[in-house]
């Protein structure tokens, strides 16, 4: 696939990517697990469940558990969340400077819903970057690493999948950028654990954001 081409579509994930998210929303769910009965370090949810929609993390739940989770488990993971992030969440560092450089039209695909989307982006003061721009796949019904998320976006957008940059932190999503035909470049800032795994999928692996507006400006070519 020849990527040297100039992008003209910047596809961003958001949680780990916009917002320094992931460490919040997965001390909660491990925090909420153990009060369902299942003992989940945060390391260990970070491992398991870090790019997993929330329909797979209950059914990973329930087959240690043994059987089904209370009716509002997830109700209560999302309420206590959006607390959490109320009280701690913060861009990522260097995103809002990286945005003010790029000049390529931008937009958010991401695994999570459209309230927590929008919620997370607005106390980070990255709404404005992105509103009406921001795909959800509660609401095209595709989840990563299924590609359909990120072929939804680009059509919206009128860019052919050929001509995106996808911006990923979790290996699944670099999955589905490239079964879309996308360029991907993995930020491996906050999950150097991660970085061996994200190098074997994506195009080119960056760890400050700082360095995101050149990538994007001197394209590369994967074999």
């Amino acid at each position: 696939m020849n990527v040297r081409a100039t992008p003209e579509l910047v596809i961003f994930d958001s949680d780990g990517v916009l917002v320094d998210s992931e460490i919040i929303a997965l001390t909660v769910f491990a925090r909420v697990a153990a009060e369902e009965g299942v003992a989940i370090s945060v390391e260990d949810a970070i491992r398991s469940f870090r790019g997993v929609k929330m329909a797979d993390c209950v059914r990973e739940i329930e087959r240690r558990l043994g059987r089904g989770v209370r009716e509002n488990f997830v109700a209560d993971v999302r309420q206590a969340t959006a607390l959490a992030f109320d009280a701690e969440l913060q861009p990522v560092k260097g995103i809002h400077e990286a945005l003010a450089e790029i000049e390529i039209p931008v937009c958010v695909a991401s695994n999570g819903p459209m309230s927590k989307l929008t919620h997370a982006l607005g106390l980070t003061q990255l709404l404005g970057h992105f509103e009406g721009r921001i795909f959800s796949a509660y609401e095209v019904g595709s989840w990563k690493p299924d590609p359909g998320l990120f072929l939804h976006a680009a059509q919206t957008m009128g860019v052919h999948p050929s001509r995106c940059v996808v911006v990923e932190d979790s290996p699944s999503g670099a999955h589905a950028a490239r079964a879309a035909g996308m360029k991907v470049l993995g930020f491996a800032g906050g999950h150097l654990d991660a970085e061996q795994e994200l190098a074997a999928i994506c195009d080119g692996i960056f760890h400050r954001m700082s360095d995101l507006p050149a990538l994007l400006a001197h394209p590369v070519e994967r074999a």
